[in-house]
Protein backbone atom coordinates (compact mmCIF):
# COMPACT_ATOMS: atom_id res chain seq x y z
CA UNK A 1 0.00 0.00 0.00
CA UNK A 2 1.11 3.59 -0.57
CA UNK A 3 1.96 6.19 1.82
CA UNK A 4 0.60 9.66 1.50
CA UNK A 5 4.03 12.14 1.71
CA UNK A 6 4.33 14.09 4.88
CA UNK A 7 3.25 17.61 2.99
CA UNK A 8 0.38 16.52 1.03
CA UNK A 9 -1.46 13.57 2.56
CA UNK A 10 -3.97 13.03 -0.20
CA UNK A 11 -2.89 10.02 -2.69
CA UNK A 12 -2.64 11.80 -5.81
CA UNK A 13 -5.17 9.76 -7.50
CA UNK A 14 -7.85 10.71 -4.85
CA UNK A 15 -6.66 14.36 -4.72
CA UNK A 16 -7.76 14.31 -8.77
CA UNK A 17 -10.85 12.46 -8.13
CA UNK A 18 -12.02 15.10 -5.50
CA UNK A 19 -11.18 17.89 -7.97
CA UNK A 20 -13.81 15.55 -10.76
CA UNK A 21 -16.22 15.38 -7.84
CA UNK A 22 -16.31 19.11 -7.08
CA UNK A 23 -16.41 19.53 -11.01
CA UNK A 24 -19.56 17.11 -11.24
CA UNK A 25 -17.69 14.73 -13.48
CA UNK A 26 -18.56 11.94 -10.74
CA UNK A 27 -17.59 9.11 -13.36
CA UNK A 28 -14.33 9.96 -13.55
CA UNK A 29 -13.98 10.92 -9.75
CA UNK A 30 -15.31 7.16 -9.75
CA UNK A 31 -12.05 5.93 -11.60
CA UNK A 32 -9.45 8.38 -9.96
CA UNK A 33 -11.03 7.68 -6.45
CA UNK A 34 -10.70 3.68 -7.13
CA UNK A 35 -7.20 3.64 -7.58
CA UNK A 36 -6.76 5.39 -4.84
CA UNK A 37 -8.68 3.67 -2.58
CA UNK A 38 -6.88 0.35 -3.71
CA UNK A 39 -3.52 1.62 -2.92
CA UNK A 40 -4.58 3.21 0.29
CA UNK A 41 -4.46 1.50 3.63
CA UNK A 42 -7.59 3.03 6.44
CA UNK A 43 -8.79 5.37 7.44
CA UNK A 44 -7.92 6.82 4.02
CA UNK A 45 -8.98 4.29 2.53
CA UNK A 46 -12.35 4.39 3.77
CA UNK A 47 -12.63 7.84 3.21
CA UNK A 48 -11.68 7.89 -0.80
CA UNK A 49 -14.13 4.60 -0.99
CA UNK A 50 -16.89 6.96 0.80
CA UNK A 51 -16.32 10.03 -1.49
CA UNK A 52 -16.38 7.30 -4.81
CA UNK A 53 -19.74 5.66 -3.19
CA UNK A 54 -21.77 9.28 -2.63
CA UNK A 55 -20.23 10.32 -6.29
CA UNK A 56 -21.68 6.92 -7.87
CA UNK A 57 -25.02 7.81 -6.12
CA UNK A 58 -25.53 11.54 -7.68
CA UNK A 59 -23.89 9.80 -10.66
CA UNK A 60 -26.65 7.39 -10.73
CA UNK A 61 -29.17 10.23 -10.05
CA UNK A 62 -28.19 11.94 -13.39
CA UNK A 63 -28.76 8.63 -14.78
CA UNK A 64 -32.30 8.50 -13.53
CA UNK A 65 -31.18 5.17 -11.74
CA UNK A 66 -33.28 5.52 -8.75
CA UNK A 67 -32.48 2.32 -7.32
CA UNK A 68 -28.72 2.72 -8.21
CA UNK A 69 -28.41 5.64 -6.43
CA UNK A 70 -30.25 4.56 -3.34
CA UNK A 71 -27.76 1.25 -3.09
CA UNK A 72 -24.80 4.27 -3.59
CA UNK A 73 -25.54 6.09 -0.64
CA UNK A 74 -26.33 3.46 1.31
CA UNK A 75 -22.89 2.10 0.76
CA UNK A 76 -21.21 5.26 1.26
CA UNK A 77 -23.07 5.97 4.52
CA UNK A 78 -22.20 2.83 5.81
CA UNK A 79 -18.53 3.35 5.17
CA UNK A 80 -18.50 7.05 6.16
CA UNK A 81 -20.23 6.70 9.50
CA UNK A 82 -17.27 4.88 11.39
CA UNK A 83 -14.96 7.94 10.71
CA UNK A 84 -13.88 10.75 12.70
CA UNK A 85 -15.63 13.65 11.68
CA UNK A 86 -12.72 15.44 9.44
CA UNK A 87 -9.85 13.55 7.91
CA UNK A 88 -7.00 14.76 5.66
CA UNK A 89 -8.64 18.20 5.81
CA UNK A 90 -12.12 16.81 4.94
CA UNK A 91 -15.15 17.53 6.61
CA UNK A 92 -16.70 13.87 6.91
CA UNK A 93 -19.50 14.94 9.19
CA UNK A 94 -20.65 17.68 6.61
CA UNK A 95 -20.31 15.19 4.06
CA UNK A 96 -22.86 12.47 5.54
CA UNK A 97 -25.33 15.44 5.97
CA UNK A 98 -24.77 16.42 2.36
CA UNK A 99 -25.34 13.14 0.75
CA UNK A 100 -28.06 12.61 3.73
CA UNK A 101 -29.82 15.44 2.09
CA UNK A 102 -29.78 14.14 -1.14
CA UNK A 103 -30.72 10.54 -0.31
CA UNK A 104 -33.97 12.31 1.58
CA UNK A 105 -35.01 14.18 -1.93
CA UNK A 106 -34.89 10.84 -3.95
CA UNK A 107 -36.83 8.94 -1.51
CA UNK A 108 -39.29 12.36 -0.53
CA UNK A 109 -39.63 11.88 -5.04
CA UNK A 110 -39.25 8.16 -5.89
CA UNK A 111 -38.60 5.85 -7.87
CA UNK A 112 -40.64 7.93 -10.76
CA UNK A 113 -39.36 11.46 -10.43
CA UNK A 114 -35.62 11.25 -10.14
CA UNK A 115 -35.12 13.35 -12.82
CA UNK A 116 -37.06 15.94 -10.85
CA UNK A 117 -34.42 16.01 -8.57
CA UNK A 118 -32.96 19.65 -8.14
CA UNK A 119 -29.08 18.88 -8.76
CA UNK A 120 -27.93 21.90 -7.02
CA UNK A 121 -28.26 19.63 -3.81
CA UNK A 122 -25.31 18.00 -5.06
CA UNK A 123 -22.63 19.56 -2.85
CA UNK A 124 -18.76 19.80 -3.39
CA UNK A 125 -16.64 17.54 -0.75
CA UNK A 126 -16.58 19.88 1.98
CA UNK A 127 -13.41 20.44 3.54
CA UNK A 128 -12.34 22.44 7.14
CA UNK A 129 -10.24 25.59 6.88
CA UNK A 130 -9.89 25.70 3.46
CA UNK A 131 -11.41 24.98 0.01
CA UNK A 132 -10.00 21.62 -1.18
CA UNK A 133 -7.21 22.51 -4.22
Amino acid sequence: MSTPSKTDPFHPQAKKGIQYFNQGNYFKAHESLEEAWMKSDPPERDLYQGILQIGLAYYQITRNNYRGALKMFRRGQRILAHLEESLLGVDVGQLRIDARAVEEELCRLGPDAVQQLDKSLFRPVPTILKPFP
